[in-house]
């Protein structure tokens, strides 16, 4: 629950701070009033908590699923639903490892982070955009490889 409201907090902070934007009354109250529903009930956030588990979980077999190159390892960092991870720690944001095999020296990876905003989408717009990501990581790793 801490993490839920410090990042609203953070948003009304942002908005506040944010010298190019012309922050309106309104959109401060609306950000105050759902850290107010946050403290007043907290058994939303267990609710919201087991949904992003169940979510978490479809993505993974979905991914799991596709088909994906075998030059892609994939390793995730989802505490609670899988971890490969050897340095995930269980109180951070979730995310995903691809690493690219592309020789027994050259292995670059990336990171696909699965935030709050990403988690909004379904399972299945979920699994697609990191099937995006990964091919477009795979993509740009081979323009530089054939230069």
């Amino acid at each position: 629950m801490q993490k839920e409201i410090k990042e609203k907090l953070e948003e009304v902070v942002a908005l506040l701070n944010d010298p190019e934007e012309t922050v309106m009354e309104k959109e401060i109250k609306e950000k105050l009033e759902k850290i107010l529903v946050l403290l007043n009930n907290p058994e939303n956030i267990e609710m919201d908590k087991k949904e992003r588990k169940e979510k978490l979980e479809k993505v993974v077999v979905l991914l799991e699923n596709a088909m994906i190159d075998p030059d892609i390892d994939i390793d995730y960092c989802i505490p609670g639903v899988k971890t490969t991870v050897a340095a995930c720690k269980e109180s951070g944001d979730p995310y995903i490892l691809i690493t690219y095999i592309v020789g027994d020296y050259n292995k670059p990876t990336r990171k696909i982070h699965l935030g709050s905003t990403a988690l909004t989408s379904s399972p299945e717009k979920i699994a697609n955009q990191i099937t995006a990501s990964i091919e477009e990581f795979k993509s740009e790793i081979d323009a530089v490889e054939m230069g």
